[in-house]
């Protein structure tokens, strides 16, 4: 019926639904999750958006769509998923031109900011998970073939696209040891994963652990694709008048996407900064309210982005506080030593990778054990796990201090950054060769 080719690891032994009870337990989780977010929208915008972005969904994406034409479905977590997603989008594009791109979200903020992407032909919420959503949205979009990036498993979706022999792709997978499909309560989730036809994996140890729950044919370790996103990123920079002003002949520590607990530990660290350095500051919430406590917390060394002008170039201020997005990417070209945020907090670091690219040396809280990349260069000692303000002002004034140490650094990382690159081409060449497209 469809397409291109189709394998599964075990092939006429996986059944859906496999377990009653556990999808009994799973309906309920939905149920309670899906009441939960009703009762948020109430008082909180982000939840408000996620159920009016799902109102009448199906007659929505049938309007939207035209039936004259072949898919491809593409589904992203959030922001941080679809920048994995775009080497590959570029690719399909380029390679397979008259297929059209379906790219699906869970998250608003993910949705509101990729609305108007060229690589993007058609952008739709995922609806909430169900047996009859799942059947009636496939039969929508129709997909030639599918693609989840990294994270996101939804049961009735996954048993619909294998019903109906579709390949599925999850490409930037990423597991460990702990996950639940490694734990004796997680049958679900491992029939989740028989439902997948290609595993595109980060690194040996997730297809390790695979490996022990019996899949071993379908797997490619490919890599990330977000190492192609940042270097296309950095190839296409475009300058900044007003950084290139603010920094004059000084050199920079730039602070990406902090929180809170971030911002407290960079307070005790800028004593070690010696004359002709500076400070950026891009925090990951740039509300005033936010801002204002940055602000109050680094004194009247401090000059906001959006203040800056002609007149008022900076150049007499210490610290810079970035109060709009899309620049972070940018910055990092103009600086010497990166402190990336999240890692002070339960879920964790922003991404390492983008100032990786420009070879910044990297220091970063101590909650980063979910994210491969972070293990592997603080394993090579490229960046710096910290776990408190002592440790992270010491690190930060070797750095600074020690031009050799952090030169040689900056010069293994673009290497290692180099030759990580190429993942998208892995994936797009195996959907050739298997003739998953055409």
């Amino acid at each position: 019926m469809r397409k291109g080719g189709y394998d599964s690891e075990t092939p006429g032994n996986f059944h859906v639904p496999a377990r009653p009870a556990l999808l009994l337990l799973y309906n309920v989780f939905l149920s309670l999750y899906s009441f939960a977010l009703r009762i948020s929208s109430l008082v909180n915008p982000k939840a408000r958006k996620w159920i009016d972005g799902r109102k009448d969904w199906e007659h929505y994406v049938r309007d939207a769509l035209n039936p004259n034409e072949t898919r491809v479905w593409i589904h992203c977590s959030s922001m941080g998923e679809f920048e994995q997603a775009k080497p590959l989008l570029e690719l399909l594009k380029k390679q397979f031109p008259k297929y059209k791109t379906v790219v699906t979200f869970f998250s608003p903020s993910g949705y509101n900011a990729c609305k108007t992407n060229d690589l993007v032909d058609y952008i739709f919420y995922l609806p909430a998970d169900s047996k009859r959503n799942a059947e009636k949205f496939i039969s929508a979009i129709d997909p030639s073939m599918a693609m989840f990036v990294k994270y996101e498993f939804w049961y009735y979706y996954l048993s619909q696209l294998y019903k109906q022999k579709i390949p599925t792709l999850l490409v930037s997978g990423a597991f460990r040891e702990g996950q639940v499909f490694f734990r004796w309560y997680g049958g679900l989730f491992r029939d989740m994963l028989h439902c997948f036809s290609f595993f595109f994996l980060q690194d040996e140890q997730s297809q390790k652990v695979l490996n022990k729950i019996g899949f071993s044919k379908n797997i490619l370790i490919s890599g990330d694709t977000r190492y192609d996103r940042v270097s296309e990123i950095a190839k296409a920079i475009k300058p900044i008048v007003a950084i290139e002003k603010f920094k004059g002949q000084n050199k920079i520590l730039i602070a990406g996407s902090t929180w809170p607990g971030d911002e407290n530990v960079l307070k005790d660290c800028i004593a070690v900064l010696p004359p002709g350095w500076k400070l950026i500051i891009a925090p990951h919430e740039v509300g005033d309210a936010h801002v204002r406590k940055v602000q109050q917390l680094f004194g009247k060394e401090t000059v906001l982005f959006s203040g800056l002008d002609a007149e008022n170039t900076g150049a007499n201020k210490k610290i810079l506080i970035i109060n709009n997005i899309g620049l972070l990417s940018r910055l990092f070209a103009y600086g010497e030593i990166a402190f990336i945020g999240g890692g002070f907090k339960k879920g964790g670091i922003h991404n390492i990778l983008e100032p990786a690219i420009f070879g910044l040396p990297i220091v970063f809280g101590p909650v980063y054990e979910k994210f491969v990349e972070a293990k592997e260069l603080a394993a090579r000692q490229y960046v710096f796990p910290v776990n408190n303000a002592a440790e992270c002002t010491a690190i930060i004034n070797k750095l600074v201090t020690d031009e050799p140490f952090r030169n040689n650094i900056s010069l293994a990382l673009k290497e290692f950054m180099q030759q990580h690159t190429g993942a998208a081409k892995i994936i797009i060449d195996k959907v050739k060769i298997e003739k998953w497209l055409h």
